[in-house]
């Protein structure tokens, strides 16, 4: 087994990906592609990759993209279904986490606020959105209720989807109102070496940069 993955470090869903691997015991390369790196608009990363986006996982002959795919493949193949659960909504809530919940804030909140330079930003609109942001993840703590974890006391994908994008939420420079239940999750996330080792990273390098 020789796993690749290409994408900066400073990229959430590269963050995702490595934290989900760190999960499984996988040891993988990861080499700086994309934003201040470039490297993903060669014709053999389009080949792997046609969007041009990042992460790109190699595993051999295996090309795969899309992080979320990325990660199923790689508890199916390598995990032994690890990071799934018995409960079949578990799917559901990892993919509504990540297109819906983490979305919101990343592409709204994280790139209106922090990655538009401060003159060109609508704070109004950011601030709606963190709302927004909240509101959805409120119901994810809905979700978890008293358990440990999203889907009970077994950490699953849902909880990567849910939780790569809190440090930057708890982090950032805007008026948060946390739904009950999300400070206390995220400190839970904190416990684990591996969120510390690949989730919690310094951003700084995005201020002011709306390109990839």
């Amino acid at each position: 087994m020789s796993l690749v993955l290409h994408g900066r470090a400073t990229s959430s869903n590269v963050q995702a990906v490595m934290w989900g691997l760190a999960e499984l015991g996988l040891d993988v390369e990861r080499r700086d592609v994309g934003g201040r790196f470039g490297g993903n608009e060669t014709p053999e990363y389009r080949k792997m990759n046609p969007m041009g986006l990042i992460p790109v996982l190699q595993d051999g002959e295996v090309a795969l993209f899309e992080s979320a795919a990325i990660l199923r493949y790689l508890d199916r193949r390598y995990g032994q279904g690890r990071l799934s659960t018995d409960d079949p909504r578990g799917d559901s809530w990892a993919e509504w986490a990540k297109h819906t919940m983490c979305r919101t804030f990343t592409l709204q909140v994280f790139w209106g606020f922090y990655r538009t330079p401060e003159a060109d930003r609508d704070m109004a609109a950011v601030i709606a959105a963190l709302r927004r942001f909240e509101a959805l993840a409120a119901l994810a703590m809905a979700q978890r209720g008293a358990d440990a974890w999203l889907m009970g006391n077994r950490f699953s994908l849902a909880d990567i989807w849910v939780g790569h994008v809190l440090y930057r939420y708890f982090t950032l420079d805007l008026p948060r109102q946390p739904p009950d239940g999300l400070r206390a999750y995220y400190d839970a996330l904190q416990q684990r070496r591996v969120y510390c080792d690949h989730v919690m990273i310094d951003y700084s390098e995005l201020k002011g940069r709306l390109s990839f």
